[in-house]
Formats: C-alpha cells, structure tokens, sequence
C-alpha cells in the first residue's frame, strides 16, 4: 500500500505542493513471508515492518555502536578488513565514527542480533543459497548522520549497491539490504528516498539512470519511509535510492541506522588483510 505525504521542501507561488510516496508498513515479519509481502516486494523492490526492535534494544544497540566506535578511536583504526570507515565530529566537537563497516564482529550483542530468526524469512527473497553477508560487502554497515558544519556524513546522492558488483567484475545478482533504524524520521525532514520497481530494470538502467552519487536532486517518482526508532526495512539493492540531507540541524538532525547485505553465489569474504576496493576511491563524494 502506498499513501502521499505532503513534501515540506520549498515551494512557490502558484505552484502546486509536491507530495512525496510513502511506503506503508507491512505486517509483523514472521518466519514465512505472506504472499502479499512477496507481492509488494515484487512490485516496489521494498518492504517496511513496524517495531521489529524493542525500544531496549534499541538503547542496547546504540551503547555497543559507542563502545565499538570509542575502541577504534582510540587504536586508531581507519579502515576495517579494506572497508574505509568515515569520521566527523559531534555536537560537542569530539570525534566521532559516522559510517562503520563489518560491525557485528566487533561487539557480541551486534553478532547476537543478526541472529534473530525472524530474519531468516528474507532470506527466501534471495533465493537458494541466501545468507547473511556479516564478512562480505561491507559487513553489517552503521551509518550514523549529522546535520552539521562539522559532519563529515549528511547526505547520499543516487546510487545503487549493486554496482560493487560490476566494479568487481562480479556477475549482478540479486541483493537484499535490511535497515534497523535506531532513531525517528519524518521523511519530510530527510532520510532514504528510492525509486520503486527500478529493482526490475535493465542493466542499462542501472549503470546510466542517474549520475551515481554526483545527482542528490530529488526526483518525482521518488519514495520513503516514515520511519519509528525499532522499525526494519528492506530494500533491493538493484534499486535506485539516495539520502535526503535533514531538513533540521544539531540532535534532531541526528539519524542512525544499521544494514546487513542479503546475498547468496559464491562466498567471498573480506579479512584483516583484503585491500580496499576501487570504488571506495569515490568515497569523497559521499558527505
């Protein structure tokens, strides 16, 4: 189900309001998917479910995000099994970690949570051989935005996350990439937009849609979620999205969010000794 949500960007004289497509949220997850999740899926490429998390799990996750990101700023560590990790600074100027890579193998709460059997349902999105890719990709990803001068991380334009796989020479495969979000977002002040049903494109349309990363515009077609902290979501990762800079700066501009890639072929995982890949050499494009 899709329902409109006026957009508070700005607007002009005579000119109709723009309303922005929100994703409405599906039905508990439970071990099996329904078949009306299968079929939003299949149409949208996204599916969002309500209070997957608890409100003190919520609490819990984001003491050991802290614990893990004091830990490697004070070993100096900047990149992790040759995923570079993105720095800023917080409200009070102290250092902060706003994009971390492979996080669940560094705290056991984070390893015990992707252990949740409800997740186990996505899998079947995938396909044959579907698992989670905890030491592959980038691991379990924690974007961590801030609406600031001093942020080094607010926003993200157009990409998909399946391009790693053509820089690598990869054949393209189906790809899942599921969200715990740790704190709310109006999707009328920022957060993830993305372009429903391109998952089913064309390998045209993945690489020449957009400029990847250099277009942040907003786009007509474009959707979101209106998200509560403990929400889940997933999306395709052959699917065009971005993130909108906060309309709201300081702690109500503060965003956090988690995501696990969902893949299946063949196991390739990172270690402490893989070199960084080409593509994170445009890393500088994403602030």
């Amino acid at each position: 189900m899709v329902w409109a949500l006026p957009f508070r960007g700005p607007t002009y004289e005579h000119q109709e309001e723009r309303r922005m497509l929100i994703i409405d949220a599906s039905t508990a997850l439970e071990p099996e998917l329904t078949s009306h999740q299968r079929a939003l899926f299949a149409r949208d490429g996204a599916l969002h479910f309500k209070q997957f998390l608890q409100p003190r799990t919520v609490t819990d996750i984001i003491l050991a995000m802290h614990e893990v990101e004091q830990r490697w700023l004070r070993d100096g560590v900047t990149t992790v099994r040759g995923t570079p990790l993105k720095f800023g600074h917080d409200l009070d100027g102290s250092p902060m970690v706003q994009r971390f890579a492979f996080a669940s193998l560094y705290h056991p709460m984070l390893e015990e949570l992707l252990r949740d059997p409800r997740l186990n349902a996505l899998l079947q999105l995938v396909g044959d051989g579907a698992r989670m890719g905890t030491e592959e990709k980038d691991g379990l990803v924690i974007n961590h935005y801030l609406n600031t001068e001093s942020s080094g991380f607010t926003e993200m334009g157009w990409h998909t996350d399946s391009i790693r796989d053509v820089f690598l020479g990869k054949r393209v495969g189906p790809m899942l990439n599921v969200g715990f979000h740790l704190d709310d977002q109006d999707p009328a002040n920022g957060g993830l937009r993305f372009l429903p049903g391109t998952h089913r494109q064309g390998f045209g349309g993945m690489l020449f849609r957009k400029r990847y990363f250099m277009d942040k515009h907003a786009d007509p077609r474009e959707a979101a979620f209106a998200i509560q902290a403990g929400d889940l979501t997933v999306h395709d990762g052959r699917m065009w999205h971005r993130v909108q800079r906060s309309a709201l700066v300081g702690e109500a501009s503060r965003r956090r969010v988690m995501y696990i890639p969902v893949i299946n072929g063949t196991y390739s995982p990172k270690t402490a000794h893989s070199s960084t890949p080409f593509y994170h050499r445009f890393q500088y494009l994403v602030k």
